[in-house]
């Protein structure tokens, strides 16, 4: 599954240089992963509130061309990978069809109470699985 979701750029997000910060697209990403849970049937306040953590432990991003404020972006939001202790998730922000930036996400599941890592709960694979086919 793909979960498209919309944003647009507020004036907080630019930098010196009157572009989105890099760092913001890491937020945006944030965004796109909640979004497509959700899409899944999945609430993440729901897993923190059983006792699990997803937390990235991997982030690549790819800047192809710049955005600016004001912008309406779309994101689009793949889980890519999927595991018993980890999930990978692939992104590309774009502005009316032209790639701005492509990024990806590696993702561990943690127990909040120990912050160690165990496995995924059944239902998020299941959900993830039944999204991803």
């Amino acid at each position: 599954m793909i979960r498209e979701t919309k944003l647009r750029v507020r004036y907080a997000e630019i930098d010196a240089q009157g572009h989105v910060n890099n760092a913001v697209y890491l937020s945006y990403f944030e965004v796109g992963r909640v979004e497509w849970l959700r899409a899944a049937g999945l609430s993440y306040k729901e897993l923190e509130e059983r006792g699990y953590g997803i937390v990235v432990v991997e982030v690549l991003a790819h800047y192809h061309k710049a955005a600016f404020f004001d912008d309406e972006l779309t994101l689009r939001t793949e889980l890519a990978d999927l595991s018993r202790a980890s999930l990978r998730f692939e992104y590309q922000v774009s502005r009316d069809g032209e790639l701005l930036v492509t990024g990806r996400t590696r993702h561990a599941c943690v127990d909040l109470a120990t912050g160690r890592p165990v496995r995924m709960p059944g239902e998020l694979l299941e959900a993830a699985r039944g999204a991803s086919s």
